[in-house]
Formats: structure tokens, C-alpha cells, sequence
């Protein structure tokens, strides 16, 4: 640039340029890098509500990739991108750190969920559950038990109830615990085994809370996936699933807040 005869005019355009670039440098280095999470799809409602009001409080972005825990086991082993783990089980958690994928000593129960039979007709299902007795010609839905806790405990339900045969031949299969929502929701099924986090909010349907004697706990394991352990965001996460603030929106969800220990 010639400056010749405009000196002051040089020195005010280099500040102006030597401002924009510290402006943008520093945003640069202040921005927070975004915490991707992968959730098992019966707890993104309450994750969906945790991650806004930590982002509020902190500045960090949370993204959340929700999905069966089989599939989302699935992906990390084939690497995906993420950054925490939420399942819908303590054993999946536990595997992938035998696998070295997740940090050791970082799993935790971040929250113990509920099972619930759901249908959404208002007179369906009766506070005792038998309409599971005396449903002949119903489709009921359940998430497949082979990639999600929650199907496995509807099937254990169906068991312990002597009832598994009568409804072999009626059951639809969701991939997660949200498809089957969604199936019921959408009238594909008569009624079906959900989580109490996807009902909890409305008053629709009828239900029945399923006994916790009938299947095996719905505890729920978290963990740091190790390709993210020295990410400072990503723990800052994973500590405040266990705050006070985190622990209020679980039950809200109509979970049983985990105990936060880590798990050996």
C-alpha cells in the first residue's frame, strides 16, 4: 500500500485490519468444540432438555445422535465420531471399554428407566395390565430384543406372565425403543411396550406401568469413548449428567436417577 501523503489514513486502515483479524482469532480460539453424543433412543427426550440447559450454562455445544443401543454400539466399533455414550443397559458400555473403546473407570448408571405398556386409545389398556390376557386379535409392538434393553425386558414381561406364546405370531418389531413409539403412535399397532420417558408428558392413551418384578432393571450406563478423553468439553458433559439439574430432568422423564458411581 502507498502511504505516501496519507499516513494517517494507512495507520487507521491497519488497525482496522489488525482489530478484525484479533476479533476472529480470538473467537477462533474461544469457540467451545461441540460434545456429540450417542443416545439410546428411549432417553433423547430428557437428553434433548439437558443438553439445552448445559449449552445455556456453559457455551457448549451438545450434539445428540439417538438410535437402538445395538446400533449405536455398532457405530463406535465401525468408529464413528462420537464422544459419550448413553445406553440403554450397563453390559454394552461395559464391552466396549473390554474392547479398549471406552476410557476405564468413566461408566457410570446416569438413570434406572421405567417400562410402560402404551396404547393410544384412551380405553385400551387397563391399570392391571390385562388387557395383555385377554387381547386376541391385537398387534402389539416391542423393540427388537436382540439391539435394545427395552425389548428385552417387554419380552421378559411376556414370560413372566406365561404369555409369550399367545402373542408370538402378533408382535412387531422395532428397530429401537422410538420406532415402537412410533408404531403405536401411528396406529401400525394396537398397543405396545415403550419407555415411561416417551409418555410421561402427555396425558394420550392409556397405560400401565409394568411392575419392575417382572423384568430385569432398565439400568442405564454411561461412558467416555476414549477417542474423546482429552477433549475438555466432553468431560464437562459427562460431569454434569450427574448435577443436580440433570438429575430433576431425569425424574421429570419419569426415570429413577442413577446413583452416579462409577461402575467396576
Amino acid at each position: 500500500m502507498n502511504c505516501q501523503g496519507g499516513r494517517r489514513r494507512c495507520l487507521q486502515v491497519f488497525l482496522l485490519a489488525a482489530l478484525c483479524c484479533l476479533s476472529v482469532t480470538g473467537s477462533l480460539v474461544a469457540a467451545p468444540a461441540p460434545v456429540t453424543v450417542a443416545v439410546a433412543a428411549n432417553a433423547l427426550a430428557p437428553l434433548q432438555r439437558i443438553s439445552a440447559q448445559f449449552q445455556r450454562d456453559t457455551g457448549i455445544p451438545v450434539r445428540l445422535v439417538a438410535g437402538s443401543t445395538g446400533a449405536l454400539y455398532a457405530q463406535i466399533r465401525q468408529g464413528a465420531p462420537y464422544d459419550l455414550f448413553l445406553a440403554a443397559d450397563t453390559t454394552t458400555p461395559a464391552r466396549l471399554e473390554k474392547q479398549g473403546l471406552l476410557v476405564p473407570g468413566s461408566r457410570f448408571v446416569y438413570a434406572r428407566g421405567q417400562l410402560v405398556l402404551w396404547s393410544r386409545d384412551p380405553a385400551r389398556v387397563d391399570a392391571g395390565g390385562a388387557v395383555l390376557s385377554q387381547g386376541e386379535g391385537l398387534r402389539l409392538a416391542i423393540a427388537h430384543p436382540e439391539r435394545a434393553p427395552y425389548g428385552a425386558a417387554a419380552l421378559a414381561v411376556l414370560e413372566a406372565l406365561g404369555l409369550r406364546q399367545a402373542w408370538e405370531d402378533r408382535l412387531v418389531y422395532g428397530e429401537s425403543v422410538g420406532k415402537t413409539w412410533q408404531f403405536v403412535a401411528s396406529g401400525n399397532a394396537d398397543l405396545g411396550f415403550v419407555a415411561a420417558s416417551q409418555v410421561q408428558t402427555t396425558e394420550l392413551g392409556s397405560r400401565w406401568p409394568v411392575p419392575a418384578s417382572l423384568h430385569p432393571p432398565l439400568d442405564q450406563g454411561a461412558g467416555l469413548l476414549t477417542a474423546a478423553q482429552d477433549k475438555a468439553e466432553t468431560r464437562a458433559f459427562h460431569r454434569y449428567l450427574c448435577a443436580a439439574e440433570a438429575r430433576a430432568v431425569f425424574r421429570t422423564f419419569g426415570y429413577l436417577p442413577g446413583d452416579c458411581r462409577a461402575i467396576d
